[in-house]
């Protein structure tokens, strides 16, 4: 424990951190003070005496982590940089503004923030994803910590996250719960009713302890507590009052998100001033253990090419697989995470190979992203992550998130569309590519056999930002040699001739289906181009173009999709400028139902037949 001295300093720091917070939102005019007042004791000893890290390093791989989950708190966050002397004190007053890093919530502009918060409950998740990193992949000493408030605790992904933490015996990761009893617009759910929430994480499996906040000498007990718990993640549910220091807002209702009045700032800050007893004190942070090595930051080959042979039927889905294991005999920053549907995404061939770098995540998608993006934090891993497509939209404010993060982890999301047949429209993905296509770091691969697939891992695995890849459940003829090169950004001309109609574009099983209705419509002494774009995001407008323009200017899609967001509205967007270029667009139009594959894409019209009718209507004249 330290001395009085140094308890003191911490109080003082606490007081310190108030000043800052409330000084840098009144220069913005905006902001979360109070949210930041009653974190005060929290953040100084977590920052000046609990935390290990390297202050003029932040992103050093072997400092602790820490995250902000009630990212609403941001000027604390910053305050503890100035304090530890890696922000400029006037800095602070810059909170907010167009030309500042220091936005309203943290991002990883700045280097001591490792992922983006301020959507809330989602902080957990990421903490969890760099304590497992921590402990199972690098076997670092370095710990994780992570500050939540109350409110946010109603969301699921919280205790999702609390749940995968204890599963995984996660000693290494520290959650603090700032109960300061009031929310946005009313007070939290349970208030102080720190019994409850101490019942609650401990059925979830936590060491949990409950301290009063504003106690140092308590927050100081119940860190070293934590240090030398083993088996179990620990949560100090901390007894906070909101606005803590601020006489007639303190633990009042309708302060959140206000700055302090400009006419009553200097009677509160002189206050809190007058309560630090040595300002001119420091105290500095002990250095980590130097045990983590630099990430290695080196392309990752697959370790063989393609073995496929041609004419034979492979789903993308199992090339994704052995795409994965190649890529993991190529690197031990190799990671990958499922659902609990590794066995239908085929990621079960990772794990078989790789055991130690494979985390099942259960049927708890919000949280498995949140994971992911932890375990990519500062290049420590490769990341992996899959499922059914389709569940991927219960975690979109994750990614959306992960954008946000400048996270690099691949998303995989197998059955697709209604080629997936008797389960049911609860489990076709048909709006994936809208979503993806919608984020604004993300790639889009959607390759259509079995060497694609693979080349599509392999380039994920190397892309900087997110990326997605489509697969689909059916098996399908393999069209590319294992020599065939591909580009991001580059489509594949399939099928043309001198004298083509119309361009076809499909993807995944409709460019097996227009390759089919090119054979139907060649016995009527018809001929169609046949383009695969191979990344929806980005798109090859300038192939796409040469070969509309050579074909009178009629393309036709066809899509495994929802017409809204998909390939259609890609092409439309990359043609939209040019004269003389109609798009004839076949999709998914309703609410699909069960039946066979085959008759499901008949019934929806995205099959052969229904290709080369479109064709026949474009030219019946």
């Amino acid at each position: 424990m330290p001395d009085q001295a140094t308890m003191q300093a911490l109080k003082d720091v606490a007081n310190k951190l108030r000043i800052h917070s409330i000084k840098a939102t009144c220069a913005s005019n905006s902001g979360h003070p109070t949210s930041c007042c009653s974190a005060a004791e929290v953040m100084s000893v977590l920052f000046f005496h609990t935390m290990r890290y390297k202050a003029d390093d932040p992103g050093n791989p072997c400092n602790d982590r820490f995250v902000l989950s009630k990212g609403h708190a941001a000027p604390i966050l910053y305050a503890a940089w100035a304090e530890a002397g890696f922000v400029k004190e006037s800095d602070l007053l810059n909170l907010r503004k167009i030309d500042s890093d220091l936005e309203g919530h943290p991002t990883p502009k700045l280097p001591f923030v490792d992922v983006a918060t301020g959507s809330l409950g989602q902080g957990l998740s990421a903490a969890c994803g760099m304590a497992y990193t921590g402990k199972m992949f690098d076997r670092a000493s370095y710990r994780v910590y992570c500050l939540l408030g109350d409110g946010e605790c109603s969301e699921g992904s919280v205790w999702e996250a609390m749940a995968f933490a204890a599963y995984y015996k996660l000693d290494n990761l520290v959650a603090i719960m700032d109960v300061n009893r009031l929310g946005q617009s009313d007070p939290a759910p349970l208030q102080h009713q720190m019994d409850v929430y101490k019942k609650r994480c401990e059925s979830f499996g936590w060491n949990t302890i409950v301290v009063d906040g504003h106690d140092v000498e308590a927050l100081c007990q119940a860190f070293s507590n934590a240090q030398q718990t083993r088996g179990q993640p620990t949560c100090i549910v901390a007894r906070t009052l909101k606005g803590k220091g601020l006489k007639g807002i303190e633990n009042e209702l309708n302060w959140h998100g206000k700055p302090i009045p400009k006419d009553t700032v200097d009677g509160f800050l002189n206050n809190i001033l007058g309560q630090i007893q040595n300002p001119n004190k420091t105290l500095c942070p002990e250095l980590p253990k130097d045990d983590v090595t630099p990430a290695d930051q080196r392309m990752i080959p697959l370790s063989e090419p393609p073995s496929y042979k041609s004419g034979e039927k492979v789903a993308t889905r199992r090339a994704y697989g052995d795409a994965l294991a190649k890529l993991g005999r190529s690197s031990s920053r190799v990671v990958a995470l499922d659902g609990d549907t590794k066995n239908s995404t085929f990621s079960i061939t990772f794990q078989k190979s790789f055991p130690d770098r494979f985390i099942e995540c259960f049927i708890a998608e919000q949280n498995m992203v949140g994971v992911a993006i932890g375990c990519a934090a500062r290049d420590r891993a490769v990341v992996f992550v899959s499922t059914f497509a389709a569940f991927f939209s219960r975690a979109y404010d994750q990614i959306r998130m992960g954008a946000i993060s400048q996270s690099n982890v691949n998303f995989v999301g197998s059955h697709c569309g209604v080629s997936i047949g008797e389960d049911g429209p609860s489990q076709m993905a048909l709006e994936d590519l809208a979503m993806f296509r919608a984020i604004p770091t993300c790639t889009v691969f959607y390759p259509s056999d079995a060497v694609a697939t693979e080349r599509a891992v392999e380039l994920a695995a190397n892309t900087k930002g997110m990326c997605f890849i489509r697969t689909s459940r059916p098996d399908t003829p393999i069209i590319y040699s294992a020599q065939e090169l591909f580009e991001l950004g580059v489509a594949k001309v399939v099928r043309q001739s001198n004298n083509d109609l119309v361009t076809v574009i499909g993807a995944g099983v409709t460019l097996h289906e227009a390759l089919a209705a090119a054979d139907m419509l060649q016995s009527e002494g018809k001929n169609i181009r046949v383009i695969d774009p191979f990344t929806i995001k980005p798109l090859d407008a300038d192939t796409i173009l040469a070969s509309a323009k050579a074909t009178g200017g009629h393309i036709i899609t066809v899509e495994d999709h929802y017409k809204e967001g998909g390939l259609g509205e890609a092409v439309l967007s990359a043609v939209g400028h040019e004269q003389g270029i109609v798009v004839t667009r076949l999709a998914v139009t309703s609410v699909p139902r069960s039946g066979k594959p085959r008759e499901l894409l008949d019934l929806y019209n995205i099959s052969a037949k229904h290709i080369a009718n479109a064709v026949r209507q474009k030219f019946a004249n």
